[in-house]
């Protein structure tokens, strides 16, 4: 036998071998836990897997058919609000029944200096943003929706600003100011309610970092009027591309409009989007992005408060007390002293997004009138997929999240593994109906409980704080006492 022909065979050997063992790793991780078991209050974590490449599925768009629409819980209606929109993303509703949409995608890139490893992750992150429905350049556009004669649908859509706009997210307005957070900045636009067209440069408030693995850059106005709260999340999955990159990421900042001054709010977060204001407590909550190649049960995104100099661990700890063992940057000290835990797991890779609230005057329902609405856009990494959905997570009298979530609307995913469309952003109409953004298909849908009347809003809670101790107590002494009256047969407090 020829030295070639030993050589063809060598290397056709060489081939199979590495084929069968891409093919072994493309394969992935299956789930073992549904995703109702990894929801709620006390999700159940399995131990984690470490995957070299991680779990790939994506659900391939392939658009609503005239006449298609998602499948409403049970009393609902849905149908199309606006659509022919280029992936309409955030929505903001306006005090005047205007709806504001950010028609964007993904900033062009710039090019890394990471080397070789840098320009492999580019071209995965491309291929699966073309894949999802999601490449291409972006629209940089927002657009008013205006429903005039208050049929539920949009009969005007009109470009209301393109100048200044990069990567455009979240949206806040307030006293003749409109304020946009770009992907690297947030800049504020002299806006009146019901003009067709905002006129004038944008003023830059602040800059914020650039682009990254997740550029979105949600924005919320404090209900006072005076700050504005901006989620930036993470270039990275765990830092693997060191922390230096991810300094004012994986966080959300708060910006005062009177000063000018900002600051961090609260940290690790890997990727936070949805936010809002609770109607019980005032205080501000958000969806996360939680970490990925762990295996498709983990780890679980999740709905949660953000108090000021709250830390919820990324990229060394998740859910409290685990510890995330391949990350390689030196975790600060005592910070597993004080992470914390979150409120209410939303499935893991579910990709959730779009959050508020019950508000005041909504037609959800006496089911679903005390609690919070969030968009689920789908996995790309798990199998099988989750998300594809709006849930309702009901909240108690205290404002805590608690049971199962609630199926709002469905059917997006179809049997055969593609998706007509991705559920992205929710926001309240005026006529107290649900908008739901679909950003692969172009359309806002709109849903409702027609047989509902407007609902009352959710009441702040009141107590009263804690009085400050002017003396020193001996616990012990306090202990005896109780013990001494319980013996006794009185009431102890």
């Amino acid at each position: 036998m020829g030295i070639l022909r030993k050589l063809a065979i060598a290397l056709v050997v060489f081939i199979v071998i590495v084929g069968a063992f891409l093919y072994y790793l493309s394969r992935g991780d299956t789930a073992d836990l549904s995703v109702d078991e990894v929801t709620g209050p006390e999700p159940t974590l399995q131990a984690p897997e470490a995957e070299s490449f991680p779990t790939v599925q994506i659900a391939k768009p392939v658009g609503w058919e005239e006449g298609q629409a998602p499948e409403p819980a049970e009393g609902f209606t849905v149908n199309r609000f606006a659509e022919g929109l280029d992936h309409p993303r955030v929505l903001y509703a306006l005090p005047n029944g205007d709806v504001l949409v950010t028609l964007t995608r993904a900033p062009a890139s710039e090019g890394g200096d990471g080397g070789i490893m840098d320009t492999i992750r580019g071209w995965v992150a491309g291929y699966l943003f073309s894949e999802a429905g999601a490449a291409g350049e972006s629209p940089n556009e927002i657009v008013l929706l205006r429903d005039a004669d208050g049929d539920g649908a949009a009969e005007l859509q009109q470009v209301i600003l393109t100048e200044g706009l990069d990567s455009p997210s979240g949206m806040s307005w307030a006293d003749g100011t409109l304020y946009v957070a770009n992907h690297n900045a947030v800049l504020a636009y002299d806006y009146e309610l019901g003009s067709l067209e905002v006129t004038g440069e944008g003023r830059k408030l602040m800059d914020l970092p650039a682009g990254g693995g997740h550029w979105m850059r949600n924005m919320e106005l404090h209900p006072d009027g005076d700050r504005l709260f901006i989620a930036v999340g993470s270039v990275s999955n765990i830092g693997e591309s060191g922390m230096a990159v991810e300094e004012g990421r994986a966080m959300i900042w708060e910006y005062t409009l009177e000063t000018g001054s900002y600051r961090p709010f609260g940290a690790g977060l890997r990727n936070p989007n949805g936010l809002d204001f609770s109607p019980w407590s005032g205080e501000l909550w958000t969806t996360v992005n939680e970490r990925d190649m762990l295996g498709s049960d983990l780890v679980p995104d999740y709905l949660t408060n953000v108090p000021l100099g709250v830390n919820y661990g990324w990229p060394w700890i998740y859910y409290y007390d685990n510890f995330d063992r391949r990350v390689e940057a030196p975790m600060p000290r005592f910070l597993d002293s004080y992470v914390r835990n979150p409120e209410y797991a939303l499935g893991p890779h579910v990709a959730a997004l779009g959050l508020v609230f019950t508000k005041e005057g909504h037609r959800m329902g006496d089911e679903m009138a005390s609690g919070a609405f969030i968009a689920r856009h789908g996995s790309w990494n798990r199998k099988p997929p989750s998300g594809y959905d709006v849930i309702y997570v009901g909240f108690d009298e205290f404002g805590n999240p608690t049971g199962a979530p609630t199926l709002v609307l469905g059917g997006f995913l179809n049997e055969d593994g593609t998706t007509k469309g991705r559920p992205t952003w929710v926001e309240w109409a005026g006529d107290g109906s649900l908008l739901v953004s679909d950003d692969t298909a172009g359309i806002i849908w709109r849903t409702i409980a027609p047989e509902s009347t407007p609902g009352a809003g959710i009441a702040e809670l009141e107590s009263e704080p804690l009085r400050p101790q002017r003396e020193l107590v001996d616990p012990r002494a306090v202990f005896e006492e109780d013990f001494l009256r319980q013996q006794a047969g009185q009431q102890v407090n």
